[in-house]
């Protein structure tokens, strides 16, 4: 049963293709969506079985192995399917999302025909995921890894008759190539340090502070400590190789820098983008620091860079989404942003409340692009929202299911108020508010750039409140702004795209308070096992151990990692833990208090296309409108000098050089020569005559000359 969970989703893609032509796209349809369904069911088995969901401490690390993949010399790796509960939590994640995304699409692409290579193109960027999430070493990862980038790029590209789309598809797999290349050099690393590539082994060693002696050294040292030569420094082994990782996962989860690729994605077809976002690829970055926890625990260095770059990430993201307004990419920009949090989450040592976030996450978010993609078919394909307005009339349904997705992403919820033990609030309340209450208790205890983060974090809560509420308003509210044509005959929505929205919006409320005590409660040891690591026990009960019952400020543990956030987190701190202030417990509730009403008082009151306080022409307006021109910079830093350099060598290396001396000149001499031979063949019989009788002297003369020479 454990290897059907993944390989159902590749009996799909394969499949696919062959069953739509032989019987039609129908089959197809129902064929991949059917397997989907059962994996996801499958999925949520397991994550009973090897958690403590079902009353015990699970049943730990669990590895099913398949066959040896590869085995040369003193390395071995071998393809296996690994249960615990980080990767029974991205199972359920990626099944059950893929799953709805599959039916959804039955609706959508309904009209747009090629059905059986699109559900055969999700099928399989949904296997390259789950091998991704159960693989057992690094090398199966990485095949996991590069698996979701093929499948990306083709899915982005899936209107390939399409320029834009192929340009999306190109773009997004040159960039994913950047990150992947420092993984893969991390993965080397990894192999030159311990010797291996499988997981426990790594992180056992590093648990243990083993003694550890690099791929052709003689000498040693506790790994820990120990030091490796590159480019001619001495750098802390763990350190370079969390840094190296983390270029990977900053790559394939769109991070600051590596970003550019996200928001084109939006090229693909509607449910693509909700795959990509809610599900796959740019969880795999979150997943992958997570899995990593122990190395990220021992290499502060390399954590505070994950916070960095996450808690810049959070920020950035949220200034470039206020002014968008492609209704697709406000959602990208948003998923950019959350992702911020995420990975700043996991650098401050908080990697249960990363992980949880990563699961509300992927319901709120998932929930928000279908709910565009019913938007978009009922407005004829239209993807501006300022040229909508009043759809709620004729969607009112999809208006209520994409203000339930508002109201979790922005984290609408009651401070101080629990619900059977959990805080009282949508998903993105429970889990947003938990990693920004970590990063603030993280830098109580002095961890790297938690205050930091704790500030950006904040400040990115009032953006996402206000770009998020402005998307509805401008969308849903007020008077429409569409073509006559469209507001007297709006595109009639199937019921296919309808229903999968609706788990949707029921997760987007309630699976927060569901599982805060699994995931970052009082259940969270036995819950995680051994699947995240805790240095000490002092980094146990984490950064956001407080009481939302209203204390001014409330006593925990070391505040590295949101965990306790609940009512008796008072009691868990009795031995001398660290104090947060109550005004850090109602800070991220009032700044999506704020954002929401400055949102409102803007769009809801007068013209709501009325400049607001940043006005076109403004550098400010233009510096966020062209997204912080970071396509512009890497432009004219990267793509035209390539270009240049690609143009010289093609034209003056390749053209003039080597065709022009290889097999272009030789060619040319060969028919130069032949042109000059061809002139001998006059077709006058006296010129034949002539120069056979000038051959004939010639003859002669070498015949006496030969002879008179012998005498």
């Amino acid at each position: 049963m454990e290897s059907f969970v993944v390989l159902l989703p590749l009996f799909g893609a394969m499949l696919a293709m062959p069953v739509g032509r032989a019987i039609g796209p129908r089959a197809a349809e129902l064929l991949t969506t059917g397997l989907l369904l059962i994996a996801a069911v499958i999925a949520w088995f397991l994550l009973f079985d090897v958690t403590s969901l079902m009353g015990d401490d699970g049943g730990g690390v669990r590895t099913i192995e398949l066959f040896t993949w590869i085995s040369s010399g003193g390395f071995k790796a071998v393809w296996a399917v690994r249960l615990d509960a980080l990767s029974a939590v991205m199972l359920v994640v990626v099944n059950s999302v893929s799953f709805l995304v599959h039916w959804y699409s039955m609706g959508y692409m309904k009209e747009y025909g090629e059905q059986s290579r699109f559900f055969a193109y999700l099928s399989l960027f949904t296997f390259a995921m789950l091998t991704l999430v159960t693989a057992d070493n690094f090398l199966q990862l990485f095949f996991g890894w590069e698996g979701v980038g093929l499948a990306s790029y083709l899915l982005i590209g899936f209107w390939f008759k399409k320029k834009s789309a192929n340009d999306a598809a190109i773009k997004a797999f040159i960039v994913n190539r950047v990150g992947d290349f420092g993984f893969a050099l991390g993965i080397v690393a990894v192999f030159y340090v311990f010797g291996s590539v499988e997981f426990d082994t790594v992180f056992n060693a590093v648990a243990a502070n083993a003694e550890i002696t690099p791929f052709g050294q003689t000498a040693g040292a506790p790994i820990q400590e120990l030091s490796i030569n590159f480019l001619g420094h001495n750098w802390h082994a763990l350190t370079v190789i969390g840094v190296l990782l983390f270029i990977g996962a900053m790559g394939k989860s769109a991070q600051f820098f590596l970003h550019t690729w996200l928001p084109d994605a939006m090229e693909g077809p509607t449910p693509v983008s909700a795959l990509i976002h809610a599900a796959t690829m740019v969880t795999a970055g979150v997943y992958l620091v997570s899995r990593c926890s122990v190395i990220y625990e021992y290499a502060p260095n390399a954590a505070a860079m994950v916070t960095l770059v996450g808690a810049v990430t959070a920020f950035f993201a949220a200034t470039v989404a206020l002014l968008q307004d492609d209704i697709k990419k406000i959602i990208a920009y948003s998923t950019c942003s959350q992702l911020g949090y995420m990975f700043f989450a996991a650098g401050v040592g908080a990697y249960d409340a990363a992980m949880f976030h990563l699961f509300t996450h992927a319901f709120f978010k998932a929930l928000l692009f279908l709910g565009s993609g019913a938007v978009i078919i009922a407005m004829h394909h239209e993807q501006d929202i300022k040229k909508m307005g009043g759809v709620r009339i004729a969607l009112p349904f999809t208006h209520i299911l994409m203000v339930i997705g508002t109201i979790a992403i922005t984290g609408v919820g009651i401070p101080g108020v629990f619900l059977f033990g959990a805080p009282f609030g949508a998903a993105g309340f429970v889990s947003k508010d938990m990693i920004i209450e970590g990063a603030f208790a993280a830098g109580e205890v002095g961890r790297a750039f938690g205050y930091f983060a704790f500030v950006l974090g904040l400040l990115a809560a009032v953006m996402t409140a206000f770009y998020s509420w402005r998307l509805i308003f401008l969308t849903f509210w007020g008077p429409s702004r569409a073509p006559e044509e469209v507001r007297k005959h709006p595109h009639a929505v199937p019921d296919a795209m309808m229903a999968p929205l609706i788990p949707l919006a029921i997760g987007a409320l309630v699976v927060g308070m569901a599982f805060y005590g699994q995931f970052v409660g009082n259940n969270k040891q036995a819950f995680w096992g051994d699947a995240l690591y805790f240095k000490t026990a002092e980094h146990v009960e984490g950064a956001a151990s407080v009481d939302h019952a209203g204390a001014d400020e409330t006593t925990h543990d070391a505040p590295v990692e949101a965990s306790a956030h609940g009512e008796d987190a008072g009691a868990e701190g009795e031995g001398g833990g660290h104090h947060v202030p109550g005004w850090v417990l109602w800070a991220p509730f009032l700044a999506m208090l704020s954002g929401a009403l400055i949102a409102a008082n803007h769009y809801l009151r007068g013209d709501p296309l009325r400049p607001g306080l940043l006005r076109e022409g403004g550098m400010i307006y233009g510096f966020l409108k062209n997204k912080w021109y970071f396509d512009e910079i890497y432009d004219f830093l990267l793509v035209k000098p390539a270009f240049r350099i690609g143009r010289l060598f093609w034209l003056e290396g390749d053209g003039k050089t080597i065709d022009a001396v290889g097999p272009d000149g030789i060619a040319a001499a060969v028919a130069a020569g032949a042109r000059r031979i061809v002139k001998l063949q006059s077709g006058y019989l006296y010129h034949y005559a002539f120069a056979m009788l000038i051959g004939i002297a010639v003859f002669i003369t070498f015949v006496l000359i030969r002879a008179g020479g012998g005498q």
